[in-house]
């Protein structure tokens, strides 16, 4: 079936279209254009003829840069066989299931999930297995619950860290924690979705699985890209580091279905990982602003509850007070109701393994959500 976030894309454009004065909270797209000296950097690329195929992975300039951020932001050390270049982070980890994941192999995804983990896993021929959490863990799945979901079929694990959607982020501690339980089980790979990791600003610093474990190296494939923390999603540009085997693996997928990343947008990434990083932080700072702001004005509609996360750009509130209050069946009819009646889009919990939640996305102006918010409280009140 159909990604909800895409549904709920098409839905907004839809509406859009009909005129109507609609404000989207559904997508995971940062309202940030992309950074001068990025695009000047691609422009400088076309102008220089570099528009022709690359190497599958991806071109050695990008790997190059790519090997440089993994040292530089997690001391991680990875050779250029050990890096993959793909369409966005979505098709690094498509590669990462078809490339690891046979016939009855089972993928454990901790709830709630980005909504794309369990359909790739099925695609593969896979089984997710779907460990639940909730907004009493801060959605975070524990070593005991990790454990108690391996079987001898288990081949694969998911940890996206900051989350879409709830914005949790895990500690070095509780990476530390999970890492007692995976190293024990060595045929688990582990796809640490990293895309959020400059999106943050939690107490703790951000840290990733295999910079708290380097024990798990050789487990897990870290998944980053140049879509959120750079505003670049329309670029394309993904990439992960990893043994050498999964990687080769993922390769070969990859050069089966798209061969190599856009010449260009590659030319525009390894300028966004190498240059000046100011940009980052401005975003990041106008994104916690508006978390700090959105998650208190969500907290005072009757019948949500809302945490504040530690990154990415969404909250995850909690309205099951609201749908039991107003006798709404789920939270795909209050979304509806919200849609039609104040014309402002969220996204479903259901389609991230939690029902009875929303996500929002806070990636628009603070005027925007609090007009939006306004709007919200109206109808549901």
């Amino acid at each position: 079936m159909p990604s909800a976030t895409s549904a709920v894309l098409g839905l907004a454009a839809k509406l859009r279209e009909e005129g109507r004065d609609v404000i989207s909270l559904g997508a995971g797209e940062p309202d940030f254009d992309t950074p001068d000296h990025i695009k000047e950097a691609a422009i400088r690329g076309i102008r220089d003829g570099h528009t022709k195929y690359t190497a599958i992975d991806g071109t050695a300039s990008l790997k190059a840069a790519i090997e440089r951020k993994f040292e530089r932001d997690n001391d991680l050390a990875y050779a250029a066989e050990e890096i993959l270049v793909s369409c966005g982070a979505k098709h690094t980890l498509f590669n990462l299931c078809m490339g690891v994941l046979s016939s009855g192999d089972e993928a454990i995804i901790p709830v709630p999930f980005w909504v794309s983990y369990p359909d790739m896993v099925r695609v593969a021929d896979g089984v997710p297995v779907i460990v639940d959490t909730g907004i009493e863990s801060d959605f975070k799945v524990t070593p005991e619950q990790l454990e108690a979901s391996i079987t001898d079929r288990t081949r694969m694990l998911f940890l996206n860290s900051p989350s879409n959607p709830s914005g949790s982020c895990y500690t070095r501690a509780e990476l530390e924690a999970l890492g007692e339980v995976l190293i024990r089980h060595p045929n688990i790979v582990i796809a640490a979705d990293d895309i959020y990791e400059h999106i943050h600003w939690g107490e703790s610093p951000f840290c990733s699985l295999a910079t708290a474990v380097p024990e798990l190296k050789e487990q897990t494939v870290t998944i980053n890209g140049v879509s959120k923390c750079y505003a670049m999603t329309g670029w394309r540009i993904g990439y992960a580091g990893g043994p050498a085997t999964v990687i080769k693996a993922m390769k070969t997928i990859q050069s089966q279905c798209t061969s190599n990343p856009c010449s260009v947008s590659q030319i525009a990434a390894t300028a966004a990982l190498d240059g000046e990083q100011t940009c980052v932080a401005e975003m990041t700072a106008a994104y916690k602003e508006r978390s700090d702001y959105i998650v208190d004005a969500l907290n005072s509609i009757p019948g949500f509850e809302c945490r504040k996360g530690e990154g990415a750009f969404y909250a995850f509130p909690r309205v099951t007070g609201a749908i039991e209050r107003l006798g709404f069946k789920d939270d795909f009819e209050l979304v509806e109701k919200v849609l039609n009646d104040a014309i402002v889009v969220m996204v479903p919990g259901s389609p991230f393994g939690s029902p009875g939640y929303v996500r929002i996305s806070f990636a628009c102006s603070i005027p925007e959500l609090e007009e939006a918010v306004t709007r919200i409280r109206k109808v549901l009140t």
